[in-house]
């Protein structure tokens, strides 16, 4: 048994003072008053761990052109070091022999007993040219109901999300998807504001880096980011690294949106080989002189969203941690400290630096 304590603990509902929070056998067994025997920890705050869920590669090795045991160690020290304990390796548009070999590293990092990982999120093939982005445009493509059953059957229990524009994939293809609990998500799609909505209302629960590489809100063409802003369930995406968006962007989505939007790093990392040659520019990565993956960490999106929107504290930590794990079916694992929960607890130090992560 192990008891921690801080100047305050965020529940995921609520700020705790003076408590301290018992773990047993990788669980919180219980949140109790402060105790003398507890390790604690001055001028930082804990909370739930964050979940990423896009993330390209980290210590240069892009999963995409690594599809290997390192490259998913080295993500996921990436993401710890961001107070993420949890994320989900992201492969663009690519070739399918591609995604074969990343479903099968994810499938040798389980059975080694790597944690971490919660699944494969595949950003294309099945997109918009038009709205593209830095995707490489030779390999994006409707897919047929054959191409999209064999990659869904060989991921099976790996492929976790699939951002897909709806506008260029067949209700057959996304009900079959469904069927694998795969979550869709719309983006990189050129959708009208009526093909967004309906795509939300039959079944897409949510979709990808708000704003960025959808179809833009015109007064008369309200557009993918329309739909978005305008649907009462559909949650969305977005990177904080004030890049990929404006700030004042960010803010005015937070304030229709709420609890429906959450944060990605969309993190890369620098390589030289692949589809994606992404190097670094400042504190954002480029490709082919486009703008194609952001150096955040998830503590880092905590503290632009706080500094830079406006956001309370206990709703950027939410956003990170609360709402991703809410999209994925495991908020009453993750993204709460309660009894019973996941014992997963990020420290965080009064400057949003990363202090220490308890648990897994």
């Amino acid at each position: 048994m192990q008891i921690f304590s801080a100047d305050k603990i965020f529940t995921g509902n609520e700020w705790l003072e003076n408590k301290a929070v018992v773990i047993e056998s990788n669980r919180i067994k219980e949140i109790i008053p402060a105790a003398e025997n507890a390790k604690h920890f001055p001028n930082a705050f804990i909370a739930p761990t964050f979940i990423d869920l896009q993330i390209y590669g980290a210590g240069k090795k892009l999963f995409a052109v690594y599809p290997e045991k390192d490259a998913l160690v080295k993500l996921v020290d990436y993401c710890r070091s961001g107070g993420a304990a949890f994320c989900m390796p992201t492969v663009a548009t690519n070739h399918y022999d591609a995604f074969y070999k990343c479903i099968d590293a994810v499938k040798s990092y389980w059975q080694d007993g790597g944690t971490g990982i919660l699944g494969l999120h595949i950003e294309g093939p099945w997109i918009s040219k038009a709205k593209r982005g830095a995707h490489v445009e030779a390999c994006i493509h409707s897919p047929t109901v054959e191409q999209a059953k064999k990659l869904l059957e060989y991921g099976k229990g790996v492929i976790k999300i699939i951002t897909l524009a709806p506008e260029v994939c067949s209700k057959e293809i996304i009900d079959l998807a469904h069927s694998y609990n795969v979550v869709i998500s719309a983006g990189h799609s050129n959708a009208t504001y009526e093909e967004a909505t309906s795509a939300f209302d039959n079944g897409i629960k949510t979709a990808t880096h708000l704003y960025n590489a959808m179809s833009a809100l015109q007064h008369r063409s309200p557009g993918m980011v329309g739909a978005v802003l305008n649907h009462d369930k559909v949650m969305c995406s977005i990177i904080p690294d004030g890049h990929h968006v404006d700030y004042a962007a960010i803010r005015i989505a937070k304030k229709i949106m709420n609890e429906r939007l959450f944060v990605i790093t969309d993190a890369v990392t620098e390589t030289t080989e692949g589809y994606y040659p992404h190097q670094f520019a400042g504190d954002k990565y480029e490709s082919n002189g486009i703008l194609s993956g952001s150096a955040l960490t998830m503590a880092k999106a905590v503290k632009n969203l706080v500094q830079h929107c406006n956001i309370e504290l206990s709703e950027a930590l939410r956003m990170c941690s609360y709402y991703p794990a809410k999209l994925m079916g495991m908020e009453n694992e993750h993204g709460i400290i309660k009894p019973g929960a996941a014992a997963s607890l990020v420290v965080m130090g009064e400057n949003f630096e990363v202090v220490e992560i308890i648990g897994q």
